[in-house]
C-alpha cells in the first residue's frame, strides 16, 4: 500500500521546521485532497512524503514524519496504537502557538515587542510541542466545547461530544459516539456509547512510564471524578469518585463466598459494576445490571 502526501512546512528564521500541515494525503484507496498553494514566503516550504505500509511501523525520525503520523491519526486513516510513534517527542520542537501561526521560542520576544508597538494583534494560545487539533483538522459530526483541550493526533469518531473540561491527547480517542467530560490520556481508546464523566481520569502511556494500553469498551460509564488504570470490557460502570489502579484490592463474591483479588485480574472483563462499600470502605466488583445509554439527541452532531 502506498502513502503519498503533500504538505506545507512553517519554518523559523533559521530554517528550522516548526510544523507541517498535510492537506493532501493518499492512503491506499482513501484520500483527502485540498488545494495546495505555497507563496514566495521564505518561511514556508513544500513537503512531499512517499511511504509504504512498512514506514508506519518505523520510529519517527524527523518533524515531517511526526506531523504526518499525527494527521493520519486525526484524519482517521489509522487507529490509535496501530502505528509506531516512538521518537515523537524528540523530533518535534517546542513551539509558541499563536493566532498568526507557529513561532519559534527564540523569535517570540521580538514578535511580541513588534505587536505591542504596532497593532497589539498577537495572541499566544500555548507553548507546547503539540498544537490544537482544530488548527489542522475539524472532524465531522463532532462537538468540542473547548478546542484547546484536544491535541493534534486525537482520533474522534462521529457522534463524539467533548464538554468544556474534557481532554483528549494524541494517539487516543473514541471509536463511536461518546460523551467526554473527563480525560482521555495518550494511548487510551473509548468504545461506542460510553461516557467519561466530569473530572474522570484514564491512566495513559505517558503516566509514570506506564506502557499498558488502556481501553474502555462499549456502553461503559466512568462516574464523576473516578479513574481507571485497568481496561474495562463492555457494559462496565465505575462509581463516582472511585479510582481503580492495577493493584487495587477488590472484593468479589462467588456463591456468597467473598474473595479478594487485584483489579488487574478483572482488566478487560465485561459486565462489571465497581463501587466502594460506604460502611467499610472495601472496593467491590459485582454484576452490572444497569447499562449506560447515551442521549442520542446529544450525539447526532449534524
Amino acid at each position: 500500500m502506498k502513502i503519498q502526501c503533500k504538505g506545507i512546512a512553517n519554518k523559523s528564521a533559521k530554517g528550522e521546521i516548526l510544523d507541517v500541515y498535510f492537506p493532501c494525503i493518499e492512503y491506499g484507496e482513501k484520500r483527502i485532497s485540498s488545494e495546495l498553494q505555497i507563496s514566495n514566503n521564505l518561511n514556508q516550504e513544500l513537503i512531499e512524503i512517499n511511504w509504504n505500509e512498512e514506514d508506519l511501523g518505523k520510529p519517527i525520525e524527523n518533524v515531517e514524519g511526526a506531523y504526518l503520523k499525527l494527521q493520519l491519526l486525526s484524519n482517521k486513516f489509522v487507529l490509535p496504537n496501530s502505528i509506531n510513534i516512538n521518537g515523537l517527542f524528540s523530533n518535534i520542537p517546542n513551539v509558541v502557538w499563536t493566532n498568526q501561526g507557529p513561532i519559534s521560542i527564540e523569535e517570540i520576544d521580538k514578535k511580541l515587542h513588534e505587536s505591542k508597538l504596532n497593532n497589539n494583534d498577537l495572541h499566544i494560545k500555548s507553548v507546547d510541542k503539540f498544537p490544537c487539533l482544530t488548527d489542522y483538522i475539524v472532524p465531522r459530526k463532532v462537538r468540542i466545547a473547548d478546542t484547546s483541550r484536544v491535541r493534534l493526533g486525537a482520533y474522534l469518531s462521529e457522534g463524539t461530544t467533548i464538554m468544556h473540561e474534557g481532554f483528549v491527547n494524541f494517539n487516543a480517542g473514541t471509536l463511536g459516539s461518546a460523551m467526554i467530560e473527563g480525560r482521555i490520556s495518550a494511548g487510551v481508546v473509548v468504545g461506542n456509547n460510553s461516557d467519561i464523566g466530569g473530572g474522570a481520569s484514564t491512566m495513559g502511556t505517558l503516566s509514570g512510564g506506564n506502557d499498558t494500553k488502556i481501553f474502555i469498551g462499549e456502553n461503559c460509564l466512568l462516574g464523576a471524578n473516578s479513574g481507571i488504570g485497568i481496561s474495562l470490557g463492555d457494559n462496565c460502570t465505575v462509581e463516582a469518585g472511585l479510582y481503580l489502579t492495577s493493584g487495587t484490592k477488590i472484593t468479589i463474591f462467588d456463591n456468597d463466598v467473598s474473595k479478594i483479588i487485584k483489579a488487574v485480574e478483572l482488566s478487560g472483563k465485561p459486565n462489571i459494576l465497581y463501587y466502594r462499600d460506604s460502611t467499610n470502605g472495601k472496593v467491590i466488583a459485582a454484576e452490572n445490571n444497569k447499562i449506560s445509554d447515551l442521549n442520542k439527541e446529544l450525539h447526532s452532531n449534524d
